[in-house]
Parts: C-alpha cells; structure tokens; sequence
C-alpha cells in the first residue's frame, strides 16, 4: 500500500487556491515573530515576500469559471 503523492500534491494545490489569503496572514505573522525574536529584518521581509509570491492570487468573483465553462 503506497501514498498517493500525487493526490497529496492536488489537495494542497487545493487548499492553497482556497486559503491562500489566510496562508499569507500566517507567513507575515510568523515573520514579524521572528524578526522581534531574531532581528534580521531584511533578510526576514526578504523571505516573507518571495513565499508570499508563490501563493497564487484568489480569482475575482467574476473571474470564476462557470459550470459547464472549458
């Protein structure tokens, strides 16, 4: 019995286009921590804003496609 890395890849693809907003909120809180913990503002807000650029954005409501749309 294996894992279906591959389904594993798809749900999180999934849920970052789903929560991606709330994923970026976390990643700017653990980076403002770290910067109060650690120091190295730059290099944090560095990091902060390359992840940041990898969540996609959220499609606008009238962006969304529509059942039967291909």
């Amino acid at each position: 019995m294996g894992i279906d890395f591959g389904g594993l890849a798809d749900k999180a693809k999934d849920l970052v286009n789903q929560h991606g907003d709330k994923i970026e909120d976390g990643i700017e809180k653990a980076g403002e921590f770290a910067k109060q913990k650690f120091g190295h503002e730059q290099q944090i807000d560095s990091v902060v804003d390359k992840i940041q650029e990898m969540i996609p954005d959220k499609p606008a409501a009238g962006d969304e496609p529509k059942p039967g749309d291909a």
